[in-house]
């Protein structure tokens, strides 16, 4: 069951790449769907300026980005008074997680192909998906999925 949904992830990630969504997008829709975050359309549409490292700027890669997202909606806060270190915690261990896995964080340092090109775009696929799957088993390695 847990390899099921690490793919189950990491395919609907791909998939919403491969049907036009940006990095940003595909996994925050990917998990808002597996994980039944519940966001709406307006909440999905904050993904969208950080596709190409924050709108081509080759800075954090989105796919990251979104990952954090999803930890916040997982673990965030909606009052000042409440705790934030959990959601800390979460973020720079996943963080750390992509960074190990992929050498780097930054968009222009992970894909250094021209920004929708073929090259760029098959490569940015296989980090969005590998994205999803890093970030689906850390939610489960973690205790952090409440479906």
């Amino acid at each position: 069951m847990t390899e099921d949904r690490i793919q189950n992830a990491r395919n609907l990630a791909g998939q919403n790449f491969r049907d036009g969504y940006n990095c940003a997008e595909a996994i925050l829709r990917a998990f808002n769907t597996e994980l039944n975050l519940g966001l709406n359309d307006t909440a999905l549409k904050l993904g969208s300026g950080f596709g190409g490292g924050l709108g081509h700027a080759g800075c954090v890669c989105g796919a990251l980005a979104a990952s954090v997202m999803v930890l916040g909606a997982l673990q965030g806060r909606t009052d000042k008074e409440q705790d934030r270190e959990a959601v800390y915690q979460s973020s720079q261990g996943f963080h750390d997680k992509f960074s190990e896995a992929f050498g780097a964080t930054c968009c222009r340092a992970l894909n250094p192909h021209p920004f929708e090109t073929k090259e760029h775009l098959r490569n940015c696929l296989k980090i969005t998906g590998k994205t999803a799957e890093l970030l689906m088993t850390y939610v489960q390695e973690n205790g952090l999925d409440k479906r």
